[in-house]
């Protein structure tokens, strides 16, 4: 969402490195870049007047004048405004002291409330609650059946004691009768967090803001999260401040994250409102939602990349204890097999697309378009192929020879050379791995003395010993191989009186003489003396 300020704003940094200084004319361009990113991705003006007015008065003061590197300081100057104005701090929910939580959910119709209510019930569960769906829309056309299917699949349960507008079809109901009954409801099963999900509409009127606030009134939420669509721009400001107005909120969460529009509004709302925004869903699957940090989100904004993230989802993607067997494989010798490699190819999808594991590593702003245009099909071709494979052939790739390998192309449906090709980016693969996990850095990489696998040790050492008893080449100008003759005398008397100078005994060197041993012209005698 974020691409277009995040090229803008790399630009624009690329402009400051190598000064040593940032001239009055320096900062204010950088000023004007920022503003000109800032309201390209459509953030508020009002907001961009304060970001840029706050990075322009930090840009003048000392941190960055005295800074050995300016243009790292503007970098970490904008960085923490971008934390700022999205919220400073995470903010978490509030659950109550006694009796269920209950977590009442407004916003526009398509902002995509009931789907994220799922979702919000599935991360709440993840959290060892045991939340339950209330169905209080019952206006849209089968929005209760559509929130059971989807607290189906997230196996949490859902009270929906109105069918609602099911096909086109008005029943009576009354959705603040419905949000009131599922708080007796939830005491009597023992449920510690209730979702309500409201009806939404399609633009912002009274009866909606009405409805809202009745069934706020009536249930008396914990937490009241206004859900908006990240992708309408300057709008969702506007709703927001007109949500906040009629019915009241305590915080923002924001819908697909991963389209592709300019996402102005995320870093608008906290601004504008002065509410935080506390989570964030940024695709189709279920678990696609997560607490929104501020700081993160900067550092992607930035092209910083997002490594914690990465690394709490795989904390839960992964198998630790089948991790470390295959980490213990890769320190010996070949015992890494592709059924280790297939395993851990399937652990690896389950923290999502390649793609978006990609976009979290820092630095890789600059392949976005590689990134956008890779085939995620490619893994499941893999895949194929591998599991086309007997289990003695995934033990021992070596054993897999021209025969086979057109068995495994047509068992898998490619073609022979793409599993020749599968074969051989393992072995490399595997020997890169092997050498890494023995400590032994990337191939082709200077090690470092004294590590194991680094270039220290007997190895190193017979390395050294054989390139340093390696016989110069002799000229063969008689003249040159002379002086070259003479140099190799005068080296090893040195190293044999322990010297560097060539001067055992400590005596004034002689100039003139050894500018004549050396073959000198006859006038550069001058020069020494």
């Amino acid at each position: 969402m974020f691409a277009t300020l995040s090229d803008r704003l790399a630009d624009t940094f690329k402009n400051l490195r190598g000064k040593g200084r940032l001239s009055e004319a320096d900062i204010d361009a950088t000023a004007r870049e920022i503003r000109i990113a800032l309201l390209e991705a459509d953030v508020a003006l009002p907001v961009v007047k304060e970001f840029v007015g706050a990075v322009k008065e930090r840009a003048r003061s000392e941190e960055v004048s005295g800074a050995l590197n300016p243009a790292q300081q503007i970098i970490k100057i904008v960085h923490e405004e971008l934390v700022t104005i999205l919220g400073g701090e995470t903010r978490r929910l509030r659950y109550a002291k006694s009796g269920p939580t209950v977590i009442m959910l407004a916003g526009l119709q398509g902002a995509g409330k009931t789907t994220l209510a799922a979702k919000l019930a599935l991360w709440l569960k993840e959290q060892d609650k045991t939340p339950m769906l209330v169905a209080a829309d019952l206006q849209r056309p089968n929005a209760v059946q559509q929130l059971q299917v989807n607290g189906e699949r997230v196996g949490v349960p859902v009270f929906a004691p109105e069918p609602g507008n099911a096909q086109g079809v008005e029943h009576g109901g009354n959705p603040v009768d419905v949000a009131r009954a599922s708080i007796e409801e939830a005491k009597r099963k023992l449920h510690d967090v209730v979702i309500i999900d409201t009806a939404g509409r399609l633009g912002v009127d009274q009866t909606l803001m009405q409805q809202a606030a009745d069934i706020r009134d009536a249930v008396q939420p914990d937490e009241v999260l206004f859900v908006v669509d990240a992708m309408i721009g300057q709008d969702a400001v506007t709703t927001a401040q007109a949500f906040l107005d009629g019915v009241g909120y305590d915080g923002v969460v924001l819908t697909k994250l991963d389209g592709d529009a300019r996402g102005g509004a995320a870093l608008s709302i906290r601004s504008i409102t002065g509410k935080p925004v506390m989570f964030a869903s940024s695709g189709e699957k279920m678990t696609d939602f997560d607490l929104f940090h501020p700081d993160r989100m900067a550092s992607r904004i930035l092209d910083m990349g997002d490594m914690l993230t990465l690394i709490e989802q795989a904390e839960k993607a992964f198998d630790s204890e089948q991790s470390m067997k295959a980490a213990e494989k890769l320190a010996t010798k070949g015992g890494f097999t592709l059924e280790d490699f297939l395993q851990q190819m399937m652990q690896i999808r389950k923290l999502g697309s390649m793609t978006k594991i990609m976009g979290m590593l820092p630095g890789m702003g600059q392949f976005r378009d590689q990134l956008e245009n890779f085939d995620e099909r490619e893994i499941d071709r893999i895949q194929a192929i591998i599991q086309s494979m007997t289990p003695a052939e995934r033990e021992n790739p070596k054993i897999i020879d021209g025969s086979r390998r057109a068995r495994i192309a047509k068992g898998s449906g490619r073609q022979v050379s793409d599993v020749n090709q599968l074969v051989d980016r393992f072995f490399e693969a595997r020997k890169m791995m092997e050498q890494m996990a023995r400590g032994g850095g990337m191939p082709g990489m200077p090690g470092m003395p004294g590590m194991p696998g680094m270039g220290g040790g007997k190895r190193a050492g017979a390395k050294q010993q054989a390139k340093k008893g390696k016989a110069k080449r002799v000229s063969g100008n008689p003249a040159k191989a002379a002086q070259q003759k003479a140099a190799a005398e005068r080296a090893a008397a040195a190293e044999k009186a322990g010297n560097p100078f060539g001067n055992p005994d400590g005596a004034e060197v002689d100039y003139e003489k050894a500018a004549e041993q050396l073959n000198l012209p006859k006038d550069f005698s001058q020069f020494l003396k």
